[in-house]
């Protein structure tokens, strides 16, 4: 642990001043004392969970910032991170938590850093890497407090690691010497799988509940079961299969093995908790292999799932399924909002679970049934061999989708004549029309794309008007399958170029279009001129921080990875009927790629707009307004109104008559009147602002706070800063 490595950096660019701490009542309380009975209103002037409260609501009653005065918010001050990289490019994508005055949030290199509130000054600073620097992304880390004994969780590589809250660090009681490795207590073997987590887990009493990152294949991936540790020692309290075992509820609907083979079905966007009915609730991801089935014929619970849990033990209280036998990715992004609404002459306490697709399912908090109606609808059947797709998916009633699911040539783009040209022909090679496409040989339209519609920023509840904020992704991707072993011979680097599509473009991406937000973007495709071939293959070997090992590789994949990435020509034709791939036999189709499908001069082929922020009436299932978020410089230059952009992040609403949020690849920050969608204000960032922002009070002044890493999905500038603002010509 090094403490103050980021020295603190501060820009005077606002009023700074050393403030005592006032923190409304809450200071010194155990946080899982005070949210044993939750607040609906949220009134407390801390932001101690991410996302705000247990019920992960983004909801504050703070309102010294509104409507009225929003126009004087101005950066107070910036705290800038010392572990940015450009190449290739960090990203920044934490929900910061405050508690006593003190900001919990992460680096773009994945350390922990505790900060004044009020001033930005750096407390303490952990670094799991030794100064060596980690990669991936991070969303935020859990407090948990009991009489003195203050700690932070985090999650670093495959290590769970728990942290005096004071002076960060390492407590040694914890697990071993403070850490807790996840591969460890799966009831399954995964020691050469990656296990992680970008989502901080959910305190109920003395347990942390965590779920994970896994593989998403086709080479081995380990399962994404939900397990609670012991706050004090580390020790596994529970465990709920998510793929079930043998006698377990939902096993049947696998085959008899696959509890011992298929992996995934991970909660990986975070959980929500009800305490005083002592309930958890999380979203999982599909099973792996993401986009072909067929060594998992049948619906697959508990992927693509809604999970009520029973926070004490684990036990299943409900579940709902929105998709069934996943052949998409789409996983369920984000957690689970717990709400309460006013449906059929009464107020019932609700769950509100956003998806990829852009549906809102409104589930009752107790049994899971649905508020609005739920339609299994007919879906096309999928036509690559061995496998068997569900015939029917779930389709809300209500409320309407909040992204578009539809691209036909009426839906194609009028940016311009050339543009749309470009657009028709391309689509008419296509399989496209609404959502639910499954893969095949033959390329198919996605859209919403595979990161979203609703992505982990999920929504923001405001419980006095019932409204749910949601921002959305419309832009459309392509994907095509192929088979797992090559039908000619081929060279190193062709052999390598089709495993790197199956398996390490859905992260690292595949083909990149010009980008007219981002400037030019170093794909992995860049490894070369940063590292030896041998370190590539030991990378490839053993894996570093979230990226997982692929020991499982045969040498000679590994050694034709290697020759895709270092551009190598020619080289010896391998046989291809002669050649077993390590996943072949098992997964005998595989995917091209996530591929963006944009116009010749960079813009989505699908019509504005390419982004939104919605109002959701959840009592009426109505959608109230919506309006673009971001736009593309280029285009508001030549006079366009606002476009909406692929947006990363989620919002935060307040008593104030506000919505905030970033996420937009115009690199703004916005504040909306959350009754009409009216823009307000809005501040240009330096980098993308690709987080959830939080809010807080000290002192009677209130804060509000937001990464702008840049980097990530939208693949613009990195950015390594938190900007705080608060009002001007406050004392």
């Amino acid at each position: 642990m090094r403490t103050n490595s980021c020295a603190a950096s501060i820009d005077t660019v606002g009023l700074l001043a050393d403030r005592s701490y006032f923190i409304c009542g809450l200071a010194a309380l155990n946080l899982a004392a005070t949210f044993a009975v939750a607040d609906p209103l949220g009134s407390s002037h801390e932001w101690p969970v991410y996302g705000g409260d247990p019920p992960g609501t983004k909801y504050s009653a703070l309102d010294r910032i509104n409507r009225t005065n929003v126009s004087r918010l101005r950066p107070v001050w910036v705290h800038r991170c010392d572990d940015m990289r450009r190449e290739p490019a960090s990203t920044i994508e934490c929900n910061p938590i405050e508690v006593d005055g003190v900001l919990y949030l992460t680096t773009p290199g994945l350390k922990v850093e505790a900060l004044d509130g009020a001033t930005g000054r750096t407390r303490w600073v952990f670094d799991p890497w030794d100064g060596r620097g980690g990669r991936g992304v991070n969303r935020g880390v859990t407090y948990w407090s009991s009489g003195a004994d203050q700690r932070i969780f985090f999650v670093a590589g495959t290590h769970l690691c728990a942290l005096d809250a004071t002076n960060g660090r390492l407590i040694s009681t914890f697990g071993s010497s403070g850490k807790v490795d996840l591969r460890d207590g799966l009831d399954r073997d995964v020691f050469f799988l990656s296990v992680t987590a970008t989502s901080p887990g959910i305190v109920h009493k003395d347990l942390l509940i965590l779920g994970s990152v896994v593989g998403e294949g086709p080479s081995p991936a380990a399962p994404g079961h939900i397990r609670a540790f012991d706050a004090r020692t580390g020790q596994r309290r529970w465990i709920f299969h998510t793929i079930p075992h043998p006698g377990e509820v939902g096993y049947e609907t696998w085959p008899t093995n696959a509890w011992q083979t298929i992996g995934g079905a991970n909660c990986w966007g975070g959980m929500t908790l009800d305490a005083p009915r002592g309930l958890v609730f999380a979203g999982t991801g599909s099973p792996s292999y993401d986009h072909w089935g067929g060594n998992r014929i049948g619906q697959n619970l508990f992927g693509n799932c809604v999970l009520a849990l029973k926070a004490d033990t684990g036990e299943r209280v409900w579940h709902f399924q929105v998709v069934h036998h996943d052949l998409w990715d789409y996983d369920i992004p984000c957690p689970p909002n717990l709400v309460t609404v006013n449906h059929g002459g009464r107020q019932i306490d609700a769950v509100a679970q956003v998806t990829k697709v852009g549906h809102l399912f409104l589930l009752d908090r107790e049994t899971g049934k649905p508020l609005f109606p739920v339609e299994e609808r007919p879906v096309p059947k999928s036509e690559i061999p061995g496998e068997q797709s569900w015939p029917t998916q779930p389709f809300p009633a209500r409320p309407p989708p909040f992204a578009q699911q539809r691209l036909t040539e009426t839906e194609v783009t009028d940016l311009s004549p050339r543009a749309r040209a470009f657009a028709l022909e391309k689509l008419r090679a296509m399989r496209a029309g609404d959502i639910f496409i499954p893969p095949a040989l033959k390329s198919s339209v996605v859209l919403p794309q595979f990161n979203g519609g609703g992505e982990w920023g999920g929504g923001a509840f405001d419980p006095q008007t019932r409204l749910f904020y949601v921002n959305s992704s419309n832009e459309a991707e392509w994907i095509s399958m192929a088979p797992s072993k090559g039908q000619s011979d081929l060279a190193p680097a062709e052999l390598g170029q089709m495993i790197y599509g199956a398996v390490c473009s859905a992260c690292h991406g595949f083909e990149k279009a010009n980008n007219p937000a981002a400037p030019s973007f170093a794909s992995l495709k860049g490894v070369k001129d940063r590292l030896s071939r041998t370190q590539v293959l030991e990378l490839l070997e053993t894996g570093r921080n979230q990226m997982p090992s692929f020991a499982t590789f045969s040498p000679l994949e590994k050694r034709a990875v290697v020759a895709f990435l270092f551009e190598e020509v020619g080289g010896p034709k391998i046989p291809m009927n002669d050649t077993k791939l390590s996943w072949a036999q098992e997964i005998p189709f595989v995917a091209t790629g996530h591929h963006e499908f944009r116009d010749p001069d960079g813009f989505p082929v699908n019509r504005r707009p390419w982004g939104t922020l919605a109002a959701i009436d959840l009592d009426r299932g109505e959608i109230r307004w919506q309006t673009p978020l971001g736009t593309y410089p280029a285009l508001e230059a030549k006079g366009l109104p606002a476009t909406g952009t692929f947006n990363i992040g989620g919002p935060l609403v307040t008593a104030g008559g506000l919505v905030f949020i970033g996420a937009s690849m115009d690199e703004r920050f916005h504040a909306y009147d959350k009754a009409t969608g009216k823009l307000l204000w809005e501040f240009q960032l330096e980098a993308g602002g690709y987080a959830t922002p939080a809010t807080y009070e000290i002192n009677r002044r209130q804060f509000v706070i937001i990464a702008a890493g840049g980097g990530g999905k939208p693949e613009t500038s990195p950015g390594n800063a938190y900007y705080c603002f608060a009002l001007t010509g406050e004392n």
